[in-house]
Order: structure tokens, then sequence, then C-alpha cells
């Protein structure tokens, strides 16, 4: 059984639109599109806050996310990167959101997360951002947009 933040028995997510608040940009085959790295990175921010995951769901976030590198720390995956910064936060949400919302299976999980690296990181990344202090700028620019989730650096 999925769980999520429900109100009025709806769940939250499903209100999102209806309620004028931002949601992921979907094709009609209820794909996630990445269009916006601030208002996506609130979105999945709080989407890691609210969504809970059942234990089979926990597993596949587990699955999915172990042998990825995380982007700001390389030498850890983004399962357990270094700390949770916002954008450890981000993909952590991102992840919850397609487990729950869309049912994706591990591999599918993780190709959408990679894409979130990508997109977040046009340059790339050097994988050490943790390491030589970046933590406090943007994605764009190497870093982890910051440790607080009220305080992202955009």
């Amino acid at each position: 059984m999925t769980r999520t933040l429900k109100i009025l028995g709806i769940p939250l997510l499903a209100l999102l639109p209806v309620l004028g608040l931002p949601a992921c940009a979907r094709a009609a085959e209820g794909d996630v599109h990445f269009h916006d790295v601030r208002s996506q990175t609130e979105e999945f921010l709080r989407y890691n806050d609210e969504i809970e995951l059942t234990e089979e769901q926990d597993a596949t976030f587990r699955e999915a996310l172990t042998p990825l590198p995380a982007p700001c720390c390389t030498d850890r995956s983004a399962l357990t990167c270094c700390c949770p910064c916002n954008q450890a936060r981000t993909w952590w949400g991102l992840t919850k959101y397609l487990i729950v919302e869309h049912g994706y299976d591990a591999e599918q999980t993780r190709a959408k997360v990679e894409e979130w690296f990508e997109f977040t990181h046009p340059e790339g990344s050097e994988g050490d951002a943790c390491y030589k202090g970046r933590c406090p700028l943007p994605f764009a620019k190497d870093g982890c947009g910051g440790m607080r989730a009220g305080e992202v650096a955009f």
C-alpha cells in the first residue's frame, strides 16, 4: 500500500495542481522532466520531508541509490552521501517521489536520478565539493546548494 501525506483522503501530490502549487512537469506517459532547478529543488526537498516509504519501497530506494556515486562526494554513494546537504535531500526526495507516485523500479529511478545530476550540474562535477569547501555554492557551480533546506543557494 502506498503511504503519502493526505488531505481529506486525497494524496497531497494529487492536489498540487488544484491548489496552484508547483508539481513536476510530466509527459503524457507519466515521465518526470526537469525544467527549473529552483522550483524543482524546492519540490524535491518537500517530497523528501513528506513522503514516507514502506519497507518494500525503502528497499527499492536503497537499490536505486547505492550504485550511484554522489556528485558532491564520489567516494560515497547517493544513498550514503557524506552529509544531508540540500543536494542530497533533492535526489532523496526525487527518488521517493518516483517510487511512490510513479511506481518506478530501482533501475528506472537510478536513471532518472542520474538525469537530475546532469541537469543540476551542466558543467559536470569534480566529485569533491564536500571536501573542497564548496558546500555553500549552487549545484551548477559544483556545490551542494548549502546545508539548510530553507536556505538553498541557487
